[in-house]
């Protein structure tokens, strides 16, 4: 894994002088940082494995069809049957998903390096167009693989879990006051919903 993205230094002081509750959060986390792998593949196959399950139930999956698989390449899972990714605690569907997604980076039906010179819209669209990935999948790629600045995932139930806990606000916070965050985290939100998932659970996630 990388060190943290260039804008970081920049974005936690810009922040920190924005909003009272996000500078407390910056002081109390100041441990670590968003990073990336740059395995757009592995961590596609994380991001389908863990929708819908609980971050433990999610990464034992994920350990099981790592060890079946090896290197979690194209190559290696495109060999396998969708019975035996299944058989790794998976969803059908799941296992459909990522069974397609290998065939289609080896055929370069899905090219990855595309997303570079595309805007944020643009890139979830292209990310959404591949089986067992919506607009949240997409989001979680842009801000963990490619750490992209500015993604505000509000489909994220932990992050507006962390903004109803931080800014004592009802659950669901009203979509009026997570307009008014947007708006004054723009162009870091991806660095706010980073330390605001923190709040909550002290392990940084990774996709």
């Amino acid at each position: 894994m990388s060190k943290y993205p260039s804008y970081w230094p920049k974005a936690i002081k810009i922040l920190s002088k924005k909003d009272k509750v996000l500078k407390k959060l910056i002081i109390k986390y100041n441990d670590k940082f968003l990073t990336t792998r740059k395995d757009i593949f592995y961590s596609l196959c994380k991001s389908v494995i863990g929708q819908q399950l609980s971050i433990f139930s999610a990464s034992a999956v994920f350990n099981r069809f790592q060890k079946k698989v090896g290197k979690i390449k194209p190559t290696q899972v495109a060999k396998l049957s969708i019975s035996q990714i299944k058989s790794c605690g998976m969803t059908k569907q799941k296992a459909k998903g990522i069974k397609e997604l290998a065939i289609k980076m080896i055929r370069k039906e899905f090219d990855p390096k595309l997303i570079k010179n595309m805007n944020d819209e643009e890139a979830i669209q292209y990310l959404s167009s591949l089986r067992q990935i919506g607009r949240w999948s997409a989001e979680m790629i842009l801000l963990f693989t490619y750490n992209r600045s500015n993604i505000w995932p509000l489909q994220d139930i932990g992050l507006l879990r962390a903004i109803s806990n931080n800014y004592k606000k009802k659950y669901f916070p009203p979509k009026s006051f997570l307009n008014k965050l947007y708006k004054k985290f723009t162009p870091y939100c991806s660095v706010a919903t980073w330390y605001l998932w923190r709040s909550i659970d002290d392990e940084p996630i990774q996709y």
